[in-house]
Parts: C-alpha cells; sequence; structure tokens
C-alpha cells in the first residue's frame, strides 16, 4: 500500500470518518440485508444442474407437461401378516383427505397393492412454489398428519423425492446460523490461544463477523437480487465460513505486522500506517488471488458450482475493505492496551533468536536439502491414499452423516415395489416419432415395460415415464439411464431426450468430474502468474506452485484415508476435489505469499539465505495462527450432517494445517536455503549474495522479526 494512503487511513482523524462510513456500510448494508440472503436462495433443481445436461434439457421441455416445481411424495403402507381391507380403506381414505391439503394437487396416485401383497402405495404431487425445497418439511408434515391418522397397526412411511428433500432441507435448516456460531466458538478459543488477550480476540470477531460476514451476505444478496447472481443453500452456508476465516487471517497478519512496528515506533498511529505500507501489498496480492481463483469456478459446468465462485468473491472483496479500513483505524482508536496483558512497548528489544521458528530455521539450515527432500516423499506418499477417495458420487444413503427416515423408507419401498417407484425416469420426443421411442425404452434392461406410458402430447412434443427396477440412486440405475439414452436416441427424427431424477444425479457427477479436469488447471496457471508478477520470479513461482500440488495431494490422500477407515464413509461426491483443491489453493496461497514476500523484502538487505531464515522467524508464527483459525473455521461444516460438507470441513483444516506447519514453513525454507539466490531467475536478486554474518545490519534483522 503506498505510504500516503497507508498514513491516511490511520491519521489522526480520518481514522474518525473511517469508522462512521463503516458503520454507516455495515448498519445499511449488514444488519439491514444481510439476514434477507435466505429469501434469494435458489434451492430448485435448476439452480444445481449444468445447464447443457440432457435432464436439464428434459425439465425445460417437460413444463408443459409437468410442473418443474411439483416433486412426487412416496406414502408406503406395510403389513407384515398381509394388507387387510380395513387397510386398503384406510389408503383410500387417505388419497382423498390428501386431495385436500394444500399445495398437494388432485392427481393423487393409488393406492397401488404390492405383488407380494403386504404393502401398498399411494404417490401424492407437491407443489414447492417460490420457495423451492425450503417449503418442503412443512408440506411432508401436513401429509404426514393424515397418514398416521387411525393406523390400525399399519406401518406407514415416508419416501419418494419429496421426502428426501425436506430431510435435505431440514439438514441445511439454519445452516448459516449453525456454521457461524459453530465457527466463532472456535475462532475464538483459537485467538485466545495465540494472543493470551481476551478483548483483542473479541476485537477481531467483532469486526470478523458483524464488519465483515454480515456486509458480505448483504452484498451477496443485492448481487441475487439485481445481478441475477445464483445463490443456494450450499454456498451461503460456505459464505459465511469462508468471509470469517479469511477475514480474520487477513487481520492476523496485520496485526503481526502492526505489533511488530509498535516496538520501532512511539507514536501508534505512525506504526500502523508502517504496517500497513509493509504488510498491505502481500494482504492485497493475497486477497486478489483468492478472488481470482475463485473466479474461476465461473467456468464449471455446474451451475451450483459456478455460482460459488462470484458468491466466495464477493464475500472476499467485502473482508479486505474492512480488515483494510475499517480494522486498522479501530486499532489506532483504541491503543496498545488492546494486546494486554503482553503490551508491546517502544523501544523493547524482540528477542527473535529464541523463538521456536528461528530455532526451526537454524534446524533446517544445517541440511536444507535433506529436509526438503524427505518432506516431499513423505507428502508424496501421502498422496497415494486418494485411491481411497472414491470421488464418484454418494447414494442418497450415504450423503448424511446420520440415518435419515426418507432413505429407510426408500429401502423399506425397494422390498415391495421397483426399485424406483415414486422416482420415474422422464423422456420428451417428438411426436411424429412417439410409437417408435415408446417401443425402445420398453425394450431397455432395467425398466419396467408396463411402466413405460405417455404422459401427453403438445407443441409437437410427447412426454413419457417410467419405472426403474433399481433404487433410483444405485449404479444399477446410471446403467439404466445409459441404455435408456442410447436406445431413445438410435430413433431417427426422434430428438428423444431422456431425464428424471436418476438421470438428474448421474449428470451432476459427470459435469463435476468434467469441472476438475477443467478448472484446476485454470487455476494453477492463474496462481502461478500471479506468483510471478508478485516475486517477480520465474523460478520462484514454479517451485511453489509444486508445493502446491504436492501438499493438496496429501492433504486428499490423508482424507480419503481418515474417510474410509475412521469415519466409515462410503465415498465422496464427484465435486469435492475441486472445492478442496479450490480451498486450499486459493486460501492457502495467503501463506505461500506472506512468507515469500517477506523472504524477498529480506534478501533485499541480506540476501536468500539469510533472508529465508529471517522470513521464516518473522512470519512462521503469524501464518501458523492464521491455519489454525482457517481449519477452525472449516471444521465448523463438520457440525452439519450432510456428508460432502463433513468431508470438505476435514479435508480442508487438514489441508490448511498441513499447508501452514509442514509446507509453508519447513518445505519452502529448506527449498529457499538449498537453492539460494538462483530460486528468485531471472531477476537482478538471483545475483545478489548472502551479506555474512556478524556485518553491520544484523542488529537490524533481530528487529525484524515478531516473537
Amino acid at each position: 500500500m503506498n505510504r500516503n494512503i497507508a498514513g491516511w487511513v490511520t491519521h489522526h482523524w480520518t481514522k474518525w470518518v473511517i469508522l462512521v462510513l463503516s458503520l454507516l456500510f455495515i448498519g445499511g448494508v449488514g444488519f439491514t440485508l444481510g439476514p434477507k440472503l435466505t429469501s434469494v436462495q435458489e434451492n430448485d433443481i435448476s439452480s444445481w444442474l449444468p445447464g447443457s445436461a440432457e435432464s436439464t434439457k428434459v425439465i425445460n421441455q417437460s413444463e408443459q407437461f409437468a410442473d418443474p416445481d411439483a416433486v412426487p411424495a412416496v406414502i408406503l403402507y406395510a403389513r407384515d401378516s398381509g394388507i387387510t381391507p380395513d387397510d386398503l380403506a384406510k389408503a383410500t381414505a387417505d388419497v382423498e383427505a390428501f386431495k385436500e391439503v394444500s399445495s398437494v394437487s388432485d392427481d393423487v396416485v393409488g393406492p397401488i397393492p404390492s405383488e407380494d401383497g403386504k404393502a401398498l402405495q399411494v404417490i401424492p404431487t407437491l407443489h414447492m412454489g417460490d420457495d423451492g425445497w425450503d417449503k418442503l418439511p412443512g408440506l411432508m408434515d401436513d401429509i404426514r398428519a393424515v397418514a398416521n391418522k387411525n393406523t390400525g397397526g399399519l406401518e406407514v412411511s415416508f419416501a419418494g423425492p419429496a421426502a428426501l428433500g425436506a430431510d435435505q432441507a431440514k439438514a441445511f435448516e439454519g445452516i448459516d446460523g449453525v456454521l457461524l456460531y459453530s465457527a466463532v466458538g472456535i475462532v475464538f478459543i483459537i485467538l485466545l490461544i495465540t494472543y493470551r488477550s481476551l478483548q483483542l480476540a473479541i476485537l477481531f470477531l467483532v469486526v470478523g463477523v458483524m464488519g465483515a460476514v454480515l456486509p458480505a451476505q448483504g452484498v451477496v444478496y443485492l448481487l441475487a437480487k439485481y445481478a441475477d447472481l445464483t445463490v443456494n443453500g450450499q454456498s451461503a452456508g460456505i459464505l459465511s465460513v469462508l468471509v470469517l476465516g479469511a477475514g480474520v487471517d487477513y487481520a492476523l497478519l496485520l496485526v503481526a505486522r502492526y505489533r511488530e512496528e509498535l516496538h520501532n515506533y512511539e507514536d501508534r498511529h505512525e506504526a500502523m500506517a508502517h504496517a500497513l505500507h509493509r504488510a498491505a501489498p502481500a494482504i492485497l496480492a493475497s486477497g486478489a488471488t483468492v478472488i481470482i481463483g475463485l473466479l474461476c469456478l465461473m467456468f464449471a459446468q455446474m451451475n451450483s458450482t459456478a455460482g460459488l465462485g462470484p458468491v466466495g468473491a464477493a464475500g472476499i472483496a467485502v473482508a479486505l475493505l474492512i480488515m483494510m479500513t475499517l480494522l486498522p483505524a479501530l486499532l489506532v482508536i483504541v491503543g496498545r492496551w488492546i494486546f494486554w496483558p503482553f503490551v508491546p512497548r517502544f523501544g523493547d528489544p524482540i528477542k527473535a533468536e529464541k523463538g521456536i521458528w528461528a530455532r526451526t530455521g537454524q534446524r533446517i539450515a544445517k541440511r536444507p536439502r535433506a529436509v526438503w527432500v524427505t518432506t516431499t516423499l513423505i507428502l508424496v506418499g501421502l498422496g497415494f491414499g486418494i485411491t481411497q477417495l472414491g470421488a464418484n458420487g454418494l447414494s442418497n444413503e450415504d450423503s448424511f452423516t446420520k440415518e435419515q427416515p426418507s432413505v429407510v423408507a426408500e429401502a423399506k419401498l425397494a422390498e415391495h415395489f421397483p426399485g424406483g417407484a415414486g422416482s420415474p425416469v422422464a423422456a420428451v420426443a417428438n411426436t411424429a416419432q412417439a410409437p417408435a421411442v415408446l417401443n425402445a425404452l420398453q425394450g431397455v434392461e432395467g425398466l419396467d415395460p408396463k411402466s413405460v406410458v405417455e404422459k401427453g402430447a403438445a407443441g409437437g412434443t410427447t412426454y413419457f415415464e417410467a419405472t426403474l427396477n433399481s433404487a433410483p440412486d444405485s449404479q444399477d440405475a446410471y446403467d439404466t439411464i445409459d441404455r435408456a439414452r442410447d436406445a431413445a436416441h438410435a430413433v431417427d427424427g426422434a430428438d428423444a431426450l431422456v431425464g428424471g431424477y436418476t438421470a438428474v444425479n448421474k449428470d451432476v457427477q459427470e459435469a463435476s468430474a468434467e469441472d476438475n479436469l477443467l478448472i484446476i488447471p485454470i487455476i494453477l496457471v492463474v496462481v502461478l502468474l500471479v506468483l510471478a508478477v508478485l516475486l517477480r520470479s520465474i523460478a520462484a513461482p514454479v517451485i511453489l506452485l509444486l508445493t502446491v500440488v504436492v501438499s493438496f495431494a496429501a492433504a486428499l490422500g490423508i482424507s480419503g484415508l481418515v474417510f474410509k477407515y475412521v469415519f466409515g464413509f462410503e465415498g465422496a461426491d464427484s465435486s469435492l476435489p475441486l472445492f478442496i483443491f479450490v480451498f486450499l489453493v486459493a486460501l492457502g496461497i495467503d501463506y505461500n505469499i506472506f512468507l515469500m514476500t517477506r523472504v524477498r523484502e529480506e534478501a533485499l538487505k541480506f540476501g536468500t539465505r539469510r533472508g529465508a531464515l529471517i522470513g521464516l522467524a518473522a512470519t512462521g508464527g503469524v501464518i501458523t495462527s492464521a491455519g489454525f483459525v482457517l481449519a477452525g473455521t472449516f471444521a465448523a461444516l463438520a457440525t452439519l450432517p450432510i456428508v460432502f460438507l463433513a468431508e470438505l470441513g476435514f479435508a480442508v483444516a487438514v489441508g490448511v494445517l498441513l499447508d501452514t506447519i509442514i509446507v509453508r514453513s519447513v518445505l519452502v525454507t529448506a527449498l529457499n536455503l538449498d537453492i539460494g539466490k538462483k530460486i528468485w531467475w531471472p531477476s537482478k536478486l538471483a545475483a545478489k549474495d548472502d551479506v555474512p554474518e556478524g556485518t553491520a545490519g544484523d542488529d537490524l534483522i533481530e528487529s525484524k522479526v515478531t516473537v
């Protein structure tokens, strides 16, 4: 940051202007608009689907035949001794009662008897309306209230897409609050341990939550309402965790430099001006890299993934703004006492040689090549755990960390009816070729031939439905979709398309896998370019990028092993590697930038090897603290009963800790020491030799390091 700008931010009177403007921004955007974010969330199926997917096209073309906001529920009535006439009468009466329930269509199907005579099924269609799946829990409660009356020993279960959607909606219910409160609690404890200052920890959280998270939610609300930005429950939940974690990280990096400068300047305003001048370029570069990395997600096929990019980028931008303006102003307003009981005093020496990271650097310096080779081999070995990750998608049963009623009911339904009951395969085709398409679908292995029927025709398009013989979320069902598509596509002139709930899930997994292959390389290129510009080198960015890849692989490998052998998860969603990569690389680059910019700053004075040791001693503590904060905020995702989010939180937390404690502090330092000045090639710094120890300026080295 320009010294004049830094001085203006912390000026004796402009600090009050910044405080007032910030409070107006927080009040107007944060407290007023932030809580409205849930009102613009789009949790309907189209907010997740890839726009080009075949299942999406079926949804669009079938709107004239079926309401896209309509979703079926399956009510299963079962009696082990066999269905009685009274049971049949009860189910028949329920059909009429369901029609009287608000948002339930009149065309309730059933009761349909099972072939074994032990069960009946009734299929009402629920209309979610503009509220999307958030309305499903209430609708399903209305259905349960009817079906659970006067059962007379009849076992009643609730399955189908509506029941599953209701369970998912409940799992995401209050996600913003639950995540935020959990993350705040974790971060508060970490800050207390790190700074041992209650008032400083409170200041961090007040600025982080009220100053960054709430306004970020308000900004995203405005973008969703007026700029057509897609926001869903998943991206909204991740937003609060991302902004809190990244915002507090930026605050830690700034406060570490400010605390250092308080030893060098008596006037706290001058100390903050110097801290901003020195730390802001690295923080802004880090934030810009995160923003650009997140925006790369817009190249994704998946709407949910593409929408997360600008949502997260907007949140990071708000966090940067607040941490570079409001936080410095508040710190100079409150004064040095905010650090009590360990108040940094002007003129007090900083005993760098006794710091743990200074000692770590000295140990690494004895055999740097052995350190980086050994560390790399260990990380690569851990990376082989990726083979246990199984990121090929999750079944409904495996998508929750806790047993869900709809999943249990689905298993009971499959005992008496075809596995796909209540989750029909949908197809559309040109009406002129409808008989040929009908015949082709009836011959598909895995579809019940009797269930393949025309449901309507309009505008030259005919709509079909069919029932799968296998569970709708099974691999057998996915294989059946492939066969159905092959058969339908083979009918000349039909322009036939096959979709439905199973096809949607299949298309989602395939699109996510393709996104992994596309977006990960794009983000790597972006990171490489940013590092090259910032460090004015080619060699250093390439080396750092390789450490990023090795760190990511190790984190994914550890996660794969823990998921399978400790947590007992059956696999992972196809999009998980991409999400982990984005957060580890985009956020982890902060630590690379902060370490290497400090190393470069010191290398200009003392040479690369000595600069590496000074840089590690100066930043090792704050980078580790920032890593624990970020890991803690993402670990809060594990409080939700969704396997994807629990896995994401764990993997990012492990990856961040690995990154800060091992990769940045040990591996990168060892590489700096071993390669030496050549790491800055082709810049002029590559020709600068180390200043011998014991020469003039060694006293400066000690004063540059933060305890």
